[in-house]
């Protein structure tokens, strides 16, 4: 599969052709603004950055440092759940060093927010996001969805059933990636939601009839070549897969107001006051950048008037459970819970 330059991803999204890793100037919808209208950055700013997406953040911070040439930026990458523990640590130790930190899942930003270190965001802000993604003390990014991915030829889609909790007892040979964080954040939530003992009581039943993988592309993979029959990830893995193979043999399927479905984010945290880093935060809801995650990297804009990634159920067709998503950084119970079982 071949990606586009960040370029190319915004004049897909309607913007102006320009120079590599640049800004160009596009039409926003209703509660889109674009990065035209937005004040420059000026100053120092250090970013701790969690890993993921490809590279594709990184092409998001390049295009943003060619626009605001008197940006200093300076940015630590790292895993978001041992960048979110070094922020707890610098923060109990009266130390500072970053002014942002924008995690891939919303259990890091949990761990932040929970310890006191976020800064709260302007209104004008807030309110540019979906009104279920708004939040005092961090800002959504993009969003993405627990989905079903089934295979076409093995699957009808009346043998899914509508509660994920259902598949433990149901005949269908699953894939599945323990390991992978994004399926504890999922188990997690089921915690919440469902209790220890039904969440141990899924794990073991699903246990019995599930194929592992190391990653939840490879639950996608392993769906399309019949390996499995259905399987749990992120949505946007079987979007990417399906770019780049049309006619493959795999589709989404949702559950309905379980874990199942559960819609989670990447996030981001002013750490220090001042305007600088809240409107670094602006860059990344413009239009141009939402614009760009959604096509390139298939994730939801939550920002008001931006298109989704086609392939995609709209959110107002789904039902997830209602969740404070922060709630999702007590991994702990949920790792002992899978070792207790003997999946992990």
């Amino acid at each position: 599969m071949q990606r586009r330059t960040f370029l190319q991803g915004l004049a897909a999204a309607g913007a102006l052709t320009g120079l590599p890793f640049s800004f160009a100037h596009a039409m926003t919808q209703t509660g889109s603004v674009s990065v035209e209208s937005l004040p420059k950055l000026e100053g120092d700013l250090t970013l701790y950055l969690g890993r993921g997406e490809g590279g594709l953040y990184e092409n998001v911070l390049k295009a943003i440092e060619k626009r605001n040439p008197k940006l200093n930026l300076k940015v630590r990458r790292g895993g978001s759940a041992a960048l979110a523990n070094t922020i707890v640590a610098e923060t109990k130790a009266g130390v500072k060093r970053a002014d942002l930190f924008w995690a891939v899942d919303t259990g890091s930003i949990g761990v932040v927010t929970d310890a006191g270190a976020a800064k709260p965001l302007p209104d004008d802000l807030r309110s540019q996001l979906r009104e279920d993604f708004q939040y005092p003390s961090w800002s959504p990014v993009t969003g993405r969805v627990r989905t079903l991915p089934y295979n076409t030829e093995r699957v009808k889609p009346e043998q899914i059933p509508e509660s994920v909790m259902a598949l433990a007892d149901s005949d269908l040979k699953i894939g599945w990636a323990p390991a992978y964080s994004s399926f504890q954040s999922f188990v997690t939530a089921m915690r919440i939601l469902e209790g220890d003992k039904a969440t141990k009581a899924w794990l073991k039943g699903i246990n019995k009839h599930a194929k592992k993988y190391a990653g939840e592309l490879g639950v996608v993979m392993g769906v399309e070549r019949g390996e499995v029959d259905i399987g749990f990830a992120n949505h946007y893995y079987t979007l990417r897969l399906k770019s780049g193979k049309p006619n493959a043999n795999v589709a989404l399927a949702y559950s309905k107001g379980d874990a199942g479905c559960l819609v989670n984010a990447s996030g981001i945290v002013a750490l220090s006051d001042g305007d600088l880093p809240v409107n670094f935060i602006r860059y990344l809801l413009s239009h141009e950048v939402q614009s760009y995650l959604a096509r390139e990297a298939y994730e939801i804009p939550l920002v008001q008037g931006v298109e989704p990634p086609q392939g995609l159920a709209d959110l107002s067709t789904l039902s997830p459970p209602e969740m404070d998503l922060r709630k999702l950084a007590d991994l702990r119970p949920t790792l002992n819970l899978m070792r207790e079982v003997g999946v992990l």
